[in-house]
């Protein structure tokens, strides 16, 4: 073992340290040492990371590094913001938690050709935190055909040329060599604290030396082949009495394999690696060797493979992840002759006239009332609803089969249901045959939620909203804020009161973003929550290939393509579920977060009340509130955060079990905030804003809707 670390290791110096100051000024006397200051640029790259590091980490003292082997000092930051910093780019895929854990894994490698390779993937990724490095062998120009290394470091020590290499990575990283290699008699000490065995040595006597001890002291050993991507594992630390090798070699002795030629070792190589499975290059090779080639072959980029493929596999024991004991092939060869075609998506088309909501078709009194009642909207515009009309009154049901699990105790449905018996008293006023509603109590199946007698009533306010109610739509275009006209906002909040409800306009600045925070992480929660994240899915429709009759058409989202090509990952349960195992995620509600910051005002909607007819109450005050406010020019989006409905713990709790609480208090945050009293139920948050119109309206299922003959 080598302990003098000067030649392979940078010597880090604080100029705080006056031993430290003392040997820097000797350094800057020598004109042949070079001294590099970047420290300024790493700073300002430590200051942008996300989120922000703390004055712990942004304040630490400055080191010095010196290379003696390149006569250069160079100025680095302390080593806490330098090993932040470098990592960064590993996050998500490795979190900063399993980054801490993995520092505190030994790992001892033993042959520095792939091993070099290995050294520096394990390095590059932090997947640990201590190396052993053992060759006894120097660098050749044959060497470069695999090993990273320069014609600079012919005739140095293998082992040596890859540290020096990881020190110019991280100087941080602690290496220790041994440059006479290990032997049987040295392998034991060579293990001593390590966690894990990598075996890329040549010597067989030694890879068996190597696998008796490591099974004594319970350590997992591997090994990559450079031959189609063989990546082989004995899990000793799970298995103390697996059979070294996997038996395959059966009982040899150390004796018996020491002081072996590159052929004698031919059979023996063949059984470890399973002569069946080399690649055709390799079998043919084999019988060269000692003829026409000196020894098997190796390719760098088999080798820098083989590096990959064990360094993950060192991250998933170094996190206790599963890895079974066995051997697998990842032969590039092999996979690249599978060349196929990706799959491409149907383009997202633009709108066209004939996907217009509205109908141009002649209607009859009674059918335009039902059409104008299935114009209205729904949550995810799953139309939750049955709609029947004959010749004496149209009746609302309750259809339960288009629920989803936010729809906490059919509340948005009847909310939706609300906003259809509004739609149809303006159509029924507007051909003169408006009669009495009734609403009533339950939701029982086969029982209607409401009914709209037809008779020969009249009501002028509502039939001149007639033209309006049909032009009603979504728009989700981001909005420039702008002032809101004091009487149109004391007319909506006199519309909403006409219904039972009540409207509260929200435009103070800080406020709007107050609310805007509360529902992205709302939207955060739906993401990554399974249930609601698959609903929410199932409820987008991609066209042509999707009918748009239902369902949110991705064209009315608004999204540039960055946003439309970023959500085609989040529609992804298993991206989700590991944003969600990491508690991550704050990104999934920007889209919310910035078009409320792009409103004018922020309407919230509730009613005195919690039963049925409240919420079909409810339902008539938002779709008054939002035909007024589009018919002055706002733009208005609806915004249903994943609380919206919840009153109960245990609601929230079926809502999801993992942010029950959080959701909880995020409606909490939101009823103080806007001052919704208690026994007040909460109805629809609305955007209205001054946009741009929509690119599209959605589309309704015609067979939500029907007529039937009385007798």
């Amino acid at each position: 073992m080598n302990d003098f670390r000067g030649d392979y290791a940078a010597l880090v110096l604080d100029e705080a340290v006056p031993d430290d100051a003392a040997l820097l000024e000797l350094l800057r006397q020598d004109p042949a040492v070079l001294f590099v200051d970047r420290l300024e640029l790493q700073r300002a790259n430590l200051r942008s990371l996300v989120p922000a590091p703390g004055p712990e980490v942004t304040e630490e003292r400055p080191v010095w590094a010196y290379y003696s082997w390149r006569r250069t000092v160079v100025r680095l930051l302390g080593p806490a913001s330098f090993r932040l910093l470098r990592l960064d780019r590993n996050r998500n895929k490795i979190t900063a938690e399993q980054q801490d854990r993995l520092r505190g894994v030994t790992v001892g490698i033993v042959g520095l050709s792939v091993g070099h390779a290995v050294a520096l993937a394990l390095t590059l990724e932090g997947a640990c935190g201590a190396l052993r490095l053992a060759d006894f062998d120097t660098m050749e120009l044959s060497n470069l055909n695999r090993v990273p290394g320069t014609v600079l470091d012919l005739g140095v020590n293998k082992a040596v040329v890859a540290a020096r290499r990881l020190a110019e990575i991280d100087p941080y990283m602690d290496v220790s060599l041994w440059e006479d290699g290990v032997n049987t008699d040295t392998v034991a000490a060579f293990l001593d604290g390590t966690d894990v065995v990598i075996d890329e040595c040549d010597s067989l006597d030694v890879k068996l030396s190597l696998r008796q001890e490591a099974r004594r002291r319970r350590l997992p050993v591997l090994m990559a082949t450079s031959d189609r991507g063989l990546v082989d594992v004995e899990r000793f630390d799970l298995e103390p009495e697996r059979p070294l090798f996997h038996g395959v070699l059966g009982d040899v002795d150390v004796e018996s394999l020491s002081g072996l030629g590159a052929r004698e070792k031919i059979p023996l190589v063949l059984r470890i690696l399973d002569a069946g499975q080399l690649s055709t290059a390799m079998a043919a090779s084999l019988v060269e060797v000692d003829e026409t080639i000196s020894t098997w072959p190796q390719l760098g980029s088999d080798v820098l493979l083989g590096g990959a493929q064990v360094a993950a596999a060192v991250r998933r024991i170094g996190l206790g992840q599963s890895l079974a004991s066995g051997r697998c092939r990842m032969d590039l060869d092999e996979q690249l002759d599978t060349l196929s075609e990706p799959a491409t998506s149907e383009p997202v088309f633009a709108a066209t006239e004939s996907e217009d909501a509205g109908s141009t078709a002649p209607l009859d009194a009674v059918d335009a009332v039902l059409e104008s009642a299935a114009l209205a909207p729904s949550g995810g515009n799953v139309q939750p609803w049955k709609i029947v009309a004959d010749d004496e009154a149209l009746s609302f049901f309750l259809a339960r089969e288009h629920t989803t699990e936010m729809d906490v105790g059919h509340r948005g449905s009847l909310v939706a249901i609300g906003a259809a018996l509004h739609n149809a008293r303006i159509a029924a006023a507007a051909s003169g045959i408006l009669g009495d509603v009734r609403l009533h109590s339950g939701t029982d199946p086969g029982r209607p939620v409401a009914t709209m007698t037809f008779a020969d009533g009249h009501d002028p306010d509502l039939a001149r909203r007639y033209v309006h109610m049909r032009e009603r739509t979504t728009n989700r275009n981001m909005g420039v804020p702008a002032g809101l006209d004091s009487a149109l906002a004391a007319r909506l909040v006199e519309d909403a009161e006409k219904e039972a409800g009540r409207l509260r306009l929200v435009t103070e600045r800080a406020t709007v973003t107050s609310i805007g925070e509360i529902l992205a992480e709302s939207d955060r929660i739906r993401f990554l929550t399974p249930t609601l994240h698959r609903e929410m899915i199932d409820e987008l429709r991609w066209p042509p290939a999707d009918p748009i009759d239902v369902g949110i058409d991705v064209r009315a989202l608004e999204l540039d393509s960055a946003e439309l090509s970023t959500l085609e990952l989040l529609r992804r349960p298993d991206v989700m579920e590991h944003v969600g195992g990491q508690d991550g995620g704050r990104a999934l509600g920007n889209s919310t977060r910035d078009r409320v910051s792009s409103s004018s005002a922020i309407a919230v909607l509730s009613v005195c009340g919690r039963g049925a007819a409240d919420y079909v109450r409810g339902g008539q005050a938002t779709e008054s509130v939002w035909i007024t406010a589009q018919q002055h020019g706002l733009a208005v989006q609806p915004i249903s955060p994943v609380f919206l409905y919840g009153v109960e713990r245990a609601e929230f709790e079926q809502l999801s079990p993992r942010y029950a609480g959080a959701l909880e208090g995020l409606r909490r945050k939101l009823v103080d905030l806007i001052g919704v009293g208690e026994k007040e139920s909460l109805i629809m948050v609305l955007r209205l804003s001054h946009a741009p119109a929509p690119s599209v309206r959605s589309a309704r299922r015609r067979d939500r809707t029907g007529r039937r003959t009385t007798s």
